[in-house]
């Protein structure tokens, strides 16, 4: 049962009105913005061969026929083999970048920084034009290694905004007492900055896992029919044939996404 909250004793009626209004309204716009969400989960369980509500009869068929299908089955194993790289190779320049300009102070700084960090605003068809004019030249459009390199490239700056706001907060006293006891920079790097700043850099490589897991345009420019990743191909159902197996993905994607995001959620009460 839903229970006011125990208001200061210098709360008007009109403060509490307000405080009412103001939470109604954050659910109303939560809900607003999560009701596309789910409105298609229960159309992956319809026995339906169209997305069209109401639901007649309940089925799993869309998700058997996923787990048969070999062009979802293809799709799914790209996704996994290019988010994965491209994280590790996101998480591991972009912590190099981080920990670069947290530690020095140079003419340019802030011009690096910015320029590390354009991806997340750069209009992403910008990048996939880009990205296909210039390795067109390399040979490296239709192959895993170029849409890794570029989904890294997009992944990179959240590693390198996240591990800079937990470096921000770093006892480099830390650093200087593993030094002077003799161990080496490396060393000092995985054993003492590293596990300070890992809710950092996992939080920044679970976005750059999740930038690259759910990126469709760049993969349109770049990738051939052997790297169909699960967005692409789901664009490809949706303008060939819409079937209720994108439903199905759909619903597991968000699943695997709101694991993802509980996560950083824990990870980021960890750091605190």
């Amino acid at each position: 049962m839903f229970k006011l909250p125990d208001f200061p004793a210098y709360y008007t009626l009109f403060d509490k009105l307000g405080w009412l209004a103001l939470r109604a309204g954050g659910l109303a716009v939560l809900a607003f913005l999560l009701m596309p969400v789910i409105v298609i989960i229960p159309l992956s369980f319809s026995d339906s061969s169209f997305l069209a509500y109401p639901i007649e009869g309940w089925s799993l068929r869309w998700y058997q026929e996923m787990f048969h299908s070999d062009d979802w089955i293809r799709a799914t194993k790209n996704s996994f083999i290019v988010a994965p790289l491209a994280t590790l190779l996101a998480t591991t320049l972009g912590t190099l970048a981080a920990m670069g300009l947290a530690n020095t102070k140079f003419l340019g700084k802030g011009f690096i920084t910015g320029l590390l960090i354009s991806p997340m605003v750069v209009p992403i068809v910008v990048v996939g034009v880009s990205a296909y004019l210039y390795f067109a030249r390399w040979g490296l459009n239709d192959s895993y290694l170029g849409l890794v390199i570029v989904h890294a490239a997009l992944g990179a700056p959240f590693v390198v905004t996240t591990v800079l706001a937990t470096l921000q907060s770093f006892n480099h006293n830390l650093v200087k007492a593993s030094l002077s006891l003799g161990a080496s920079p490396l060393e000092t790097f995985f054993r003492v900055t590293l596990p300070v700043i890992a809710p950092g850099v996992i939080s920044g490589a679970l976005f750059a896992f999740a930038t690259s897991f759910d990126e469709v345009v760049v993969t349109l420019f770049l990738a051939g029919p052997e790297q169909v990743t699960l967005p692409r191909q789901m664009f490809t159902g949706i303008r060939e044939n819409i079937s209720p197996t994108i439903a199905a993905v759909a619903t597991l994607l968000i699943l695997f996404t709101t694991a993802l995001m509980l996560t950083l959620e824990w990870l980021r009460g960890r750091r605190k």
